[in-house]
């Protein structure tokens, strides 16, 4: 028994110790890869290897400095990446097993493609977006609950004709359009193209912030496009339209599941 007790402390505790603390460094980049914040990141490190210089080279003016700024620096940093930070923790919480159970199916993803194909060929915008894991509700209450079936004729209704709730996204969560007419956070990207109005910068917003899905079809040239996991993926085609939002929706799995690349 202490033999066992032994191996475990010696060889398997410092393995575990390894292992997650690469998993969740390993995640926490990938949050910042997808949320542009490797600048910022460059800046930490800079200060970093500022202190190691300054600790070798036993600097001392540097070194007070440095000491007397690390409370107000470790304040700046988690001010700087909060968005960050409550996207990490908002992604810990989508693993497999925590899934809502009832998701939207197939035949209902099909019915919201065929729409936005009608919409997209009629040049009228639309913003539809995908319940997943993050909860909507304080995007939801911006808007009008109908909690109606899903179909392409309602969907049409409120997008192909000047209603009260065109100019807003619907909320589609399982098998229920949840709201119409609601109001998505803009995104607060730097580098997207200009090219670009209010429904995609409000798509991309939308996904920076949740793990929905978010279909737009653009007014302007009448392309569809999908925004999620803080990427936006411009002009897609049926097959593409069908096949992802089936692995993201449907099947629930994450961009690294299902193989996606960003454009």
């Amino acid at each position: 028994m202490e033999s066992l007790v032994s191996f475990f402390t010696t060889y398997v505790r410092p393995f575990l110790d390894v292992v997650v603390l690469a998993f969740l460094i390993y995640q926490v980049y990938k949050i910042l890869l997808q949320n542009n914040a490797l600048p910022a990141i460059k800046g930490v490190v800079a200060a970093a290897a500022l202190y190691a210089l300054a600790f070798i080279l036993k600097l001392d003016t540097i070194l007070w400095v440095l000491n007397r700024l690390a409370g107000a620096l470790i304040i700046i940093v988690v001010i700087i990446f909060q968005s960050e930070i409550r996207n990490f923790f908002t992604k810990v919480g989508q693993s497999r097993f925590l899934q809502r159970r009832h998701r939207t199916i197939g035949t209902e993803i099909e019915s919201v493609v065929s729409a936005a194909e009608i919409l997209s060929s009629m040049k009228r915008g639309a913003l539809i977006v995908f319940s997943r894991q993050t909860g909507l509700k304080n995007i939801i209450d911006t808007g009008t609950i109908l909690n109606a079936d899903i179909s392409s004729s309602l969907i049409i209704t409120i997008f192909g004709k000047d209603t009260a709730l065109h100019d807003g996204a619907i909320i589609i969560s399982g098998k229920k359009i949840v709201a119409a007419g609601c109001f998505l956070p803009l995104s607060e990207q730097k580098g997207i193209r200009k090219s670009f109005g209010t429904r995609h910068r409000a798509a991309l917003g939308t996904a920076e912030t949740t793990d929905a899905v978010v279909l737009i079809v653009s007014e302007e040239t009448g392309a569809i496009s999908l925004a999620y996991n803080s990427n936006l993926y411009y002009e897609l085609k049926h097959d593409e339209l069908l096949s992802t939002l089936n692995n993201l929706v449907v099947l629930g799995l994450t961009q690294s599941d299902s193989g996606e690349d960003e454009e």
